[in-house]
């Protein structure tokens, strides 16, 4: 692993788990001398998360954590849920549709296992998500989808953590994976919609 990866999966790994928290300041020296880096390398390290989504300019040009209001947040999650309900529409009108529900049941078992780590629990809920949405077959609405998993990650772990548990449990996507095996996709979609008004009500919550 070269040094600019180490930095970018240290920095990453910092944010995501909350060492640094939203609207934090990322200050290049500060940072370089913790990871005995030079300031360069620590740089394009930041340049990358800020087109993960995860880092944002902040006074004086000065990189600080992403935070997003609360309207912010239900905007997300609104282009979240156009983007998986299309996903939806797409894998039901497939003529492999037995296999795909048998590949998304199996991503649901595995968020079901992920019943203790928080942050285990996060990978297994947005490994669901994405893979609904790379099931599509539609290779622009999965890259899109990414680009939109940094700011995801700051909301849920920014939020308390019963408010972000709630949301990732397998039983409040089991019905989105049963209508899709009915062919049924509006109401896949209109569960899906559900799950995200939910999960906003909850992550924007104060604690």
């Amino acid at each position: 692993m070269t040094l600019r990866e180490r930095a970018l999966v240290a920095l990453r790994e910092a944010i995501l788990t909350g060492r640094y928290g939203p609207g934090d300041h990322l200050g290049e020296v500060e940072i370089a001398s913790q990871l005995s880096i030079s300031r360069g390398t620590v740089r394009e390290a930041l340049r990358h998360l800020q087109q993960e989504g995860l880092v944002t300019p902040g006074v004086r040009g000065m990189l600080r954590v992403r935070s997003l209001t609360d309207e912010e947040v239900d905007e997300l999650f609104r282009v979240r849920c156009a983007l998986e309900g299309q996903a939806v529409a797409e894998i039901v009108e497939s003529d492999q549709l037995p296999h795909l529900v048998a590949e998304l049941n199996a991503a649901l078992d595995k968020l079901e296992a992920a019943t203790g780590d928080l942050n285990e629990q996060l990978e297994a809920d947005l490994a669901f998500h994405a893979q609904l949405c790379e099931l599509s077959g539609n290779s622009i609405l999965l890259d899109t989808w990414r680009h939109l998993e940094g700011p995801i990650r700051v909301v849920v772990m920014s939020a308390s953590s019963e408010n972000r548990r709630f949301p990732m449990s397998a039983g409040h996507h089991r019905p989105i994976v049963e209508a899709i095996a009915r062919g049924d996709a509006d109401t896949a979609v209109r569960v899906l919609r559900e799950h995200m008004q939910a999960a906003v009500t909850l992550l924007t919550a104060q604690a």
